[in-house]
């Protein structure tokens, strides 16, 4: 049952969706507007829901303001790969897009897909086109809609990981928009003029009140950091077999600096629910989240609030009447990792896997090391399976026993494989945003500036005898939390250019939170900050104690 709000004041995203004929907008007028690289105000809300975001190049604004040009507009597209697995014919394809109409660079995001950024308005719809080809699209992978499903990358996970797999695409499917806007204005589909096409049953015409994610972790692994997703389903395996799903909602991180009402937060396991009703629960989750997310406030408008509003067990009730649906107690599980597991892993059918580091996700060829071309190189065998992770790195994976030799050549003759092997733990379980020069909410750096200060942070480590420790540290520009800086042991939220607040204190499983420590700290205090505190852990921690428990425990987080 749809349940329409009163809404005192509407905003002006609610209006644009209400008014948008479906996500067309006047997108299509826009496009054609030779006389700007922008499009139209609104038709840029509009974009986000066919995976895309109007950006431009922020290190030459001065530069273009003073010759009073206009801003050098360009996109960001990013795809929808639901529990991110593409086929190496996909690879050869966004290789070669990527080239073409893109800055070149393929971006790995935290969320187990893929974006491409300085795309013309030109190149807009030849690039979607091209993926269109391979069978590739970028629906829904931004917007006010459920977003890209993520699931445990690594096939040696488990026995049941393709069963587990298979249930992001179905999630992907059965919450896709049914707008065919998406065709039209890109694929040159012909509109169906001679009748009107019938309101979307789950999305009706004001979509959902903000951004919406999924993640599915397969015990004992939580790569996808489950709890930070509005849904986590856990995956119940006994007797090898798939059971169900354990059901968590509400979780998701970003806030606003400066104002108290927003925060991070983990999801709450509400129950466990059988596999044969899990897309039905699953769905409700998302009706409820339409009918009583805050319209109003889009800072407080993503079903975390909607939760701590409404109160858990109202939440549950309302999602058990709509789907008919009694969820069960929850069922016992255990996490003891976050980490990708790198190098050669071999799963139950004799399949083996190579997890390759991938800096900030960042896949091109720069300063000699050409992972770009490798890649490209063992698509072109037609011998691996591509996998994305949740920590932006990537897994050639599903390769048969007789061609391990030969992608392990292509992998040593690059140099990956030992880039991999020496990357200290620290790096390995570093992670960064986009940030500067492109997001347009970025207040400092983020990927361009995490790599050389893991430089100086491995000298401190090296220094107290602590280099072989898998701390995790993530960095974001803003305090919107795309790189899950609230749940790193060491978390830096950017504040202003050169300037960071120091999270500490998140545990090793996903299952805490970490606090804000110190505000505003520029590099320099930042190394000494970090300096002191690894001074202490590596005298005063206890046998295999991590050192986000030993901030905790030590009480440095109560103490500030």
């Amino acid at each position: 049952m749809y349940m329409s709000q009163e809404i005192k004041k509407e905003t002006l995203a609610e209006k644009v969706k209400r008014e948008s004929k479906a996500l067309r907008g006047t997108l299509k007028e826009s496009l054609l507007d030779e006389h700007t690289g922008s499009l139209r105000a609104n038709d840029q809300l509009l974009l986000k829901f066919h995976g895309m975001y109007q950006q431009d190049d922020r290190d030459r604004r001065e530069e273009r303001a003073l010759k009073k040009l206009d801003r050098l507009h360009s996109f960001m597209i990013r795809l929808r790969i639901p529990g991110g697995m593409i086929g190496p014919v996909h690879w050869e394809a966004l290789h070669n897009i990527a080239g073409e109409n893109s800055t070149g660079t393929i971006k790995i995001t935290t969320r187990q897909t893929v974006q491409l950024h300085g795309i013309l308005k030109s190149q807009i719809k030849p690039t979607i086109k091209a993926f269109d080809q391979v069978f590739l699209d970028s629906i829904a992978a931004c917007g006010d809609v459920n977003r890209n499903v993520t699931c445990t990358s690594n096939p040696s996970a488990s026995p049941l990981h393709k069963e587990v797999y298979s249930y992001a695409g179905e999630i992907s499917r059965h919450l896709l928009p049914k707008t065919r806007a998406y065709y039209e204005i890109w694929l040159d589909e012909k509109q169906l003029v001679e009748k009107e096409e019938p309101l979307d049953p789950l999305y009706k015409d004001v979509y959902l009140p903000r951004k919406f994610k999924i993640g599915i972790a397969i015990p004992p692994h939580n790569d996808v950091d489950v709890f930070t997703n509005d849904i986590g389903l856990i995956a119940i395996i006994e007797g090898n077999e798939l059971k169900g799903f354990n059901v968590a909602i509400g979780g998701g991180l970003g806030t606003t600096h400066g104002n108290a009402e927003t925060y991070p937060r983990l999801a709450t396991v509400i129950g466990y629910v059988s596999k044969k009703d899990v897309l039905k629960v699953v769905y409700e989750i998302v009706t409820v989240q339409r009918d009583f997310g805050n319209r109003e406030d889009r800072k407080l408008s993503r079903l975390k609030y909607t939760v701590d509003r409404l109160g858990v067990d109202f939440y549950k009730a309302e999602v058990e009447k709509r789907s008919g649906i009694q969820l069960q107690p929850a069922k016992d599980f255990k996490f003891n990792t976050r980490t990708d597991e790198f190098g050669w892993m071999q799963d139950s059918l004799g399949n083996w896997h190579y997890t390759l580091f991938v800096e900030n996700g960042r896949v091109l060829d720069e300063d000699n090391y050409l992972l770009k071309t490798c890649l490209l190189e063992v698509s072109k065998t037609r011998r691996a399976v591509f996998r994305f992770t949740c920590n932006q790195n990537l897994i050639l994976s599903d390769i048969f026993p007789k061609d391990k030799a030969l992608i392990e050549s292509i992998l040593e003759k690059y140099g990956v494989i030992k880039k991999t092997l020496e990357a200290s733990p620290i790096r390995k379980n570093s992670m960064a945003c986009v940030a500067l020069s492109t997001c347009p909410l970025a207040l400092a750096e983020a990927q361009r500036y995490l790599p050389s200060l893991i430089d100086k942070i491995e000298v401190l480590l090296m220094k107290h005898s602590l280099k072989n420790d898998p701390i995790t540290i993530r960095m974001t520009g803003c305090p919107n939390g795309c790189a899950r800086p609230y749940i790193s042991e060491i978390g830096l939220v950017g504040t202003a250019y050169g300037k960071y607040n120091l999270h500490l204190g998140a545990d090793w499983e996903g299952l805490r939170l970490n606090q804000k420590y110190k505000e505003n700290l520029n590099e320099e205090q930042i190394l000494s900050e970090l300096d002191q505190m690894f001074s202490r852990y590596s005298k005063e921690r206890n046998a295999k104690e991590s050192f986000g428990d030993y901030v905790v425990r030590a009480g440095i987080l109560q103490r500030n």
